[in-house]
């Protein structure tokens, strides 16, 4: 046999399946279980389903039971599931979870009133969130670390989903209450029922041949640029803009009736025709649930860059034995990922959502930002000194100021990575390379590099691409078709969903990564993008057991007092002015018998 031939193969299905030869027991059939089960088969474990999910983790129970790589009798990696966890109410299914948690409120601030997310997005979240648990436990054992009690919830995963709300409610009280009054509590029946005339109140628009369309830019000039183009008044682009661009942290856009009506007047090639002009994005709004998306051979497409001669002690963190990481911090005790370095250059929620959950693992995460600090940290309201939207995304983070568009600015970018064991990025395509950092550039600059890029479409949509935003991927991907509710069209939610769960399946991504660095001794990039997020959505929603009807735990109507609230005290922790999200996870030493 040809092992010049062989080798490299072999290499390559390892880095795509890193748990090859791992076998995880399964107990429960909830959806939660039911995507923890799938993404761990794409990892290469082999699920074995054994019965009823245990008292004490009525959502699932996830355990390893054999790795090739541990020593027989040791005990291995568990994951503990519940609905509520450690939430002082009781919730019994996702709709529960909406209710208490939350997503109702958020998902219904745009119409009014709270309403029923029709997706299972906190079961999914949670689902993401088990994976990560079950491999990040697994690198520490390829690291030589102790074996680990992991622990999560789908209202934990749900508090997470939306700790920038929670953020900003906290520090800027009555922020995108409803209803008008914070004290009331919403009985949980009205969470069924969707008020009338809602379908004409938020985006996506509707052109004069019938076409529904959701538009995109972050610039106010192409934003006026456009509008003008379709005959819109000045005055009311300028009153449309500030709703339009904050929609993404108030789940509201209220736009003047005016713009409407302007692109009402338009046929879609003209409208089309005048956003390229402009630079604004646009995609039609896809109303098959159904239709095929592009999938990839590996949820994270995970590829070696490494040569595969690189010394596995060079690259490996541990390797078989506890590293101190570079930079001098000792690791966390029961946190998976104590002593991994990661740099991360990202902005906006994915790619900031993606770095803070590997932080809560236990690794170092230390920012790439530009001249003067992102942008972000100024955006009100503030808390202290600094935006609340941003803490709730990137505080416990270290930061470097550098100008990648330097020489200057690179070397101290490239400083940076030579002493990290991760790079997370969420720039547009090509914009690593035009910055000299792309996952080749760095691979001799850091040999053993798990390289993680947030990107946007993937292979979803053709060339060109247009921005790769939330509701730009929920219109185009058929995810808008499935919120649609009692007849009404198609449109997306305004609550985050795609950069949430995006963000989810960047950082399983990195670990993943990780992991399959320390089986081969070789770097990875790894690359995920929001049209994931979409897809395994979608996928879920198909494999959706839909028997709850309305749910029975009452429905948040305030996140501010949600959060100062005893009985979720579990689930926020406050930090001056504001509330954010506290680990999704608990982890606690594995007793030492199997």
């Amino acid at each position: 046999m040809d092992m010049t031939a062989a080798m490299p193969r072999a290499l390559e299905d390892l880095t795509a399946r890193p748990l090859d030869g791992t076998v995880v027991r399964a107990l429960g059939d909830s959806l939660v279980i039911r995507v923890a089960a799938a993404r761990l088969r794409a990892l290469g474990c082999v699920v074995e389903t054994a019965g009823a999910a245990p008292p004490d983790a009525q959502a699932g129970w996830l355990g390893v039971v054999h790795a090739p790589f541990a020593a027989g009798g040791r005990a291995l990696p568990e994951c503990r599931i519940g609905w509520s966890g450690p939430v002082g109410v009781p919730m019994q299914g996702e709709r529960d979870v909406q209710a208490a948690c939350g997503i109702m409120h958020v998902h219904g601030r745009a119409t009014g009133a709270p309403r029923v997310l029709p997706v299972d997005f906190a079961s999914v979240c949670a689902g993401v969130l088990a994976v990560q648990a079950i491999a990040a436990g697994m690198l520490a054992v390829l690291r030589g670390g102790p074996p680990v009690r992991a622990a999560t919830s789908v209202a934990q995963a749900t508090a997470l989903a939306l700790t920038q709300y929670v953020a900003v409610a906290a520090s800027d009280p009555g922020t995108g209450q409803c209803p008008p009054d914070p004290a009331e509590r919403t009985p949980p029946e009205a969470a069924e029922r969707t008020p009338p005339g809602i379908a004409e109140r938020t985006p996506p628009f509707r052109s004069a041949d019938g076409v529904r369309f959701e538009i995109e830019t972050f610039a106010a000039e192409n934003w006026l640029a456009f509008w003008t183009a379709l005959g819109a008044g000045r005055p009311e682009i300028v009153a449309g803009w500030r709703p339009f661009q904050q929609r993404f942290a108030t789940a509201t856009c209220t736009l003047p009736p005016a713009l409407r009506a302007a692109a009402a007047a338009r046929h879609y090639p003209a409208v089309r025709a005048a956003a390229l002009a402009a630079g604004v994005s646009i995609v039609e709004v896809n109303e098959d649930a159904a239709c095929p998306l592009p999938a990839p051979a590996s949820p994270w497409r995970a590829r070696a860059i490494a040569p595969a001669g690189t010394d596995p002690a060079a690259t490996v963190p541990g390797n078989g034995r506890t590293r101190r990481p570079a930079g001098g911090h000792a690791p966390l005790d029961c946190a998976p990922l104590g002593g991994v370095r990661v740099a991360e250059a990202t902005n906006r929620i994915q790619g900031p959502l993606a770095g803070h959950l590997l932080g809560r693992l236990g690794a170092e995460i230390v920012r790439l930002e530009p001249p003067g600090g992102d942008p972000m940290r100024g955006v009100p309201p503030l808390a202290g000194d600094c935006s609340a939207r941003f803490l709730a995304l990137n505080r416990g983070k270290d930061a470097i100021e550098a100008d990648l568009k330097t020489r200057a600015g690179r070397e101290t970018a490239l400083g940076l990575v030579a002493s990290s064991d991760v790079f997370l990025q969420n720039w547009p395509p090509g914009r690593a390379s035009q910055f000299g950092l792309d996952a080749d550039d760095l691979a001799t600059v850091r040999p053993g590099l798990v390289y993680a890029h947030a990107g946007g479409w993937a292979e979803v949509h053709p060339e060109p691409q247009p921005m790769g935003t939330d509701y730009l991927v929920q219109a185009y991907t058929g995810v808008a078709a499935l919120l649609a509710e009692h007849g009404r069209p198609p449109a997306p939610t305004l609550m985050t969903v795609i950069d949430v769960l995006g963000a989810l399946i960047s950082a399983e991504g990195a670990v993943a990564g990780l992991l399959a660095r320390a089986r081969t001794g070789t770097g990875v990039r790894v690359e995920t993008g929001l049209a994931d997020a979409a897809r395994l959505l979608r996928d879920a929603h198909a494999d959706q057991q839909v028997t709850e009807t309305a749910p029975t735990a009452p429905v948040v109507s305030d996140l501010a007092a949600m959060a100062a609230d005893p009985a979720y005290e579990a689930l926020f922790e406050t930090h001056g002015q504001a509330a954010y999200s506290r680990s999704p996870w608990t982890f606690t030493p594995q007793p030492s018998h199997p």
